[in-house]
Protein backbone atom coordinates (compact mmCIF):
# COMPACT_ATOMS: atom_id res chain seq x y z
CA UNK A 1 0.00 0.00 0.00
CA UNK A 2 2.80 2.25 0.56
CA UNK A 3 4.44 1.83 -2.59
CA UNK A 4 1.70 3.45 -4.27
CA UNK A 5 1.53 6.45 -2.22
CA UNK A 6 5.46 6.82 -3.12
CA UNK A 7 5.02 6.11 -6.30
CA UNK A 8 2.19 8.84 -6.79
CA UNK A 9 4.47 11.55 -4.97
CA UNK A 10 7.86 10.35 -7.07
CA UNK A 11 5.99 10.63 -10.02
CA UNK A 12 4.65 14.17 -9.16
CA UNK A 13 7.84 15.80 -7.93
CA UNK A 14 9.38 14.45 -11.37
CA UNK A 15 6.48 15.47 -13.56
CA UNK A 16 8.52 18.54 -15.11
CA UNK A 17 11.84 16.67 -15.05
CA UNK A 18 12.90 15.86 -18.49
CA UNK A 19 15.68 13.14 -18.14
CA UNK A 20 14.65 9.21 -18.48
CA UNK A 21 13.51 9.25 -14.72
CA UNK A 22 10.62 11.84 -15.40
CA UNK A 23 7.05 11.48 -14.69
CA UNK A 24 6.36 7.66 -15.22
CA UNK A 25 10.12 6.36 -15.45
CA UNK A 26 10.72 8.00 -12.23
CA UNK A 27 9.12 4.65 -10.35
CA UNK A 28 8.97 1.30 -11.64
CA UNK A 29 7.75 -1.87 -10.14
CA UNK A 30 9.44 -5.79 -9.86
CA UNK A 31 9.33 -8.87 -8.68
CA UNK A 32 10.70 -9.81 -5.24
CA UNK A 33 14.02 -11.32 -6.95
CA UNK A 34 15.13 -8.02 -8.02
CA UNK A 35 14.52 -6.31 -4.38
CA UNK A 36 18.00 -7.65 -3.02
CA UNK A 37 19.46 -4.38 -1.51
CA UNK A 38 16.23 -3.73 -0.28
CA UNK A 39 15.61 -7.21 1.46
CA UNK A 40 19.23 -6.57 2.87
CA UNK A 41 17.83 -3.41 4.22
CA UNK A 42 15.00 -4.62 5.74
CA UNK A 43 17.11 -7.84 7.13
CA UNK A 44 19.46 -5.04 8.85
CA UNK A 45 16.75 -3.17 9.81
CA UNK A 46 15.12 -6.55 11.76
CA UNK A 47 18.62 -7.45 13.24
CA UNK A 48 19.77 -4.13 14.55
CA UNK A 49 16.70 -3.12 15.92
CA UNK A 50 13.23 -4.20 15.01
CA UNK A 51 12.79 -7.78 15.96
CA UNK A 52 13.43 -6.71 19.56
CA UNK A 53 10.76 -4.57 19.28
CA UNK A 54 8.42 -7.57 18.10
CA UNK A 55 9.16 -9.58 20.66
CA UNK A 56 8.81 -6.93 23.13
CA UNK A 57 4.81 -6.60 22.13
CA UNK A 58 4.87 -9.89 21.28
CA UNK A 59 5.62 -10.80 25.19
CA UNK A 60 2.62 -7.91 26.14
CA UNK A 61 0.39 -9.49 24.08
CA UNK A 62 1.02 -13.21 25.80
CA UNK A 63 0.78 -11.73 28.61
CA UNK A 64 -2.59 -10.21 28.43
CA UNK A 65 -1.36 -6.49 28.22
CA UNK A 66 -1.96 -5.77 24.82
CA UNK A 67 -5.25 -6.96 22.74
CA UNK A 68 -5.17 -4.55 19.68
CA UNK A 69 -8.29 -2.55 21.04
CA UNK A 70 -8.31 1.28 20.08
CA UNK A 71 -6.45 2.54 23.91
CA UNK A 72 -3.77 -0.22 23.83
CA UNK A 73 -2.35 1.16 20.52
CA UNK A 74 -2.65 4.46 21.71
CA UNK A 75 -0.90 4.13 24.59
CA UNK A 76 1.66 2.05 22.88
CA UNK A 77 2.16 4.68 20.48
CA UNK A 78 2.06 7.49 23.79
CA UNK A 79 4.82 5.06 25.66
CA UNK A 80 7.17 4.06 23.37
CA UNK A 81 7.13 6.28 20.18
CA UNK A 82 10.25 8.48 21.41
CA UNK A 83 12.09 5.40 22.26
CA UNK A 84 11.28 3.83 19.10
CA UNK A 85 12.13 6.66 17.03
CA UNK A 86 15.24 7.32 18.41
CA UNK A 87 16.36 3.74 17.91
CA UNK A 88 15.09 3.97 13.97
CA UNK A 89 16.99 7.30 13.68
CA UNK A 90 20.29 5.72 15.07
CA UNK A 91 19.61 2.78 12.39
CA UNK A 92 19.18 5.30 9.75
CA UNK A 93 22.50 6.47 10.52
CA UNK A 94 24.40 3.44 11.15
CA UNK A 95 23.19 2.24 7.14
CA UNK A 96 23.82 5.63 5.52
CA UNK A 97 27.59 5.65 7.17
CA UNK A 98 28.08 1.76 6.65
CA UNK A 99 31.11 1.17 3.92
CA UNK A 100 29.72 -0.51 0.72
CA UNK A 101 32.50 -2.60 -0.45
CA UNK A 102 33.87 -2.71 -4.19
CA UNK A 103 32.14 -5.81 -5.84
CA UNK A 104 34.36 -7.87 -8.50
CA UNK A 105 32.96 -8.06 -11.94
CA UNK A 106 30.84 -5.26 -11.22
CA UNK A 107 30.54 -1.59 -12.15
CA UNK A 108 28.29 -0.16 -9.47
CA UNK A 109 30.10 2.52 -7.21
CA UNK A 110 31.17 1.46 -3.64
CA UNK A 111 31.68 3.97 -0.71
CA UNK A 112 29.26 4.90 1.82
CA UNK A 113 25.61 5.47 1.01
CA UNK A 114 25.22 9.11 2.08
CA UNK A 115 28.77 10.83 0.91
CA UNK A 116 27.31 8.90 -2.47
CA UNK A 117 24.20 10.32 -2.27
CA UNK A 118 25.31 13.66 -1.35
CA UNK A 119 28.24 14.14 -3.66
CA UNK A 120 27.81 11.59 -7.28
CA UNK A 121 30.09 13.76 -8.99
CA UNK A 122 32.52 12.16 -6.57
CA UNK A 123 32.24 8.70 -7.76
CA UNK A 124 31.34 9.14 -11.72
CA UNK A 125 27.60 9.14 -11.88
CA UNK A 126 25.01 11.77 -12.49
CA UNK A 127 23.19 13.40 -10.35
CA UNK A 128 19.60 12.84 -10.74
CA UNK A 129 18.32 15.08 -8.10
CA UNK A 130 15.56 16.92 -9.04
CA UNK A 131 14.39 19.95 -7.18
CA UNK A 132 10.98 20.62 -5.52
CA UNK A 133 9.64 23.95 -4.47
CA UNK A 134 8.38 24.26 -0.81
CA UNK A 135 4.71 23.56 -2.05
CA UNK A 136 5.56 20.74 -3.46
CA UNK A 137 6.92 19.12 -0.63
CA UNK A 138 4.29 20.63 1.44
CA UNK A 139 1.64 18.72 -0.53
CA UNK A 140 3.48 15.86 -0.51
CA UNK A 141 3.05 16.04 3.26
CA UNK A 142 -0.37 16.64 3.39
CA UNK A 143 -0.85 13.27 1.69
CA UNK A 144 1.55 11.48 4.85
CA UNK A 145 -0.03 10.09 7.73
CA UNK A 146 1.92 12.59 10.68
CA UNK A 147 0.63 13.28 13.86
CA UNK A 148 2.89 16.31 14.14
CA UNK A 149 2.76 17.19 17.76
CA UNK A 150 1.33 13.98 19.09
CA UNK A 151 2.68 10.34 18.87
CA UNK A 152 -1.14 9.04 19.50
CA UNK A 153 -4.45 9.88 19.27
CA UNK A 154 -4.70 13.62 20.58
CA UNK A 155 -7.45 12.85 22.98
CA UNK A 156 -5.60 9.72 24.61
CA UNK A 157 -2.42 12.20 24.79
CA UNK A 158 -3.94 14.91 26.84
CA UNK A 159 -5.54 12.30 29.30
CA UNK A 160 -2.32 10.23 29.44
CA UNK A 161 -0.33 13.75 30.05
CA UNK A 162 -3.20 14.39 32.65
CA UNK A 163 -2.68 11.49 34.76
CA UNK A 164 1.29 11.18 34.38
CA UNK A 165 0.81 15.07 36.14
CA UNK A 166 -1.71 14.32 38.81
CA UNK A 167 0.32 10.44 39.44
CA UNK A 168 3.50 11.76 39.61
CA UNK A 169 4.77 9.89 36.26
CA UNK A 170 7.49 11.05 34.45
CA UNK A 171 8.37 10.45 30.43
CA UNK A 172 10.03 6.84 29.87
CA UNK A 173 14.00 6.96 29.66
CA UNK A 174 14.19 3.29 28.47
CA UNK A 175 12.28 0.36 27.38
CA UNK A 176 11.92 -0.63 31.04
CA UNK A 177 10.18 2.70 32.12
CA UNK A 178 8.51 2.62 29.62
CA UNK A 179 6.81 -0.80 29.98
CA UNK A 180 6.26 0.35 33.84
CA UNK A 181 4.63 3.56 31.99
CA UNK A 182 2.16 1.58 29.80
CA UNK A 183 0.79 -0.94 31.99
CA UNK A 184 0.41 2.24 34.64
CA UNK A 185 -1.90 4.11 32.35
CA UNK A 186 -3.46 1.41 31.08
CA UNK A 187 -4.76 0.56 35.08
CA UNK A 188 -5.19 3.80 35.34
CA UNK A 189 -7.59 4.66 32.75
CA UNK A 190 -9.59 1.52 32.91
CA UNK A 191 -10.35 2.69 36.82
CA UNK A 192 -11.79 5.50 35.74
CA UNK A 193 -14.05 3.74 33.42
Amino acid sequence: MENIHVEQMQRFLRRNASDRFAGHGSFVYGSSNHNQRIESFWGFVRKENAQFWMNLFQELKEEDQFTGDFLDKSLIQFCYMKLLQDELNTVAHIWNTHPIRAQRNRTTPHGRPLIMYTLPHLYGVADHLCPSSRDEILNCEEECLTRRNYPCDKTVFELCSLLMVERGLHPPGDIDQATHLYITLKEEIWNLL
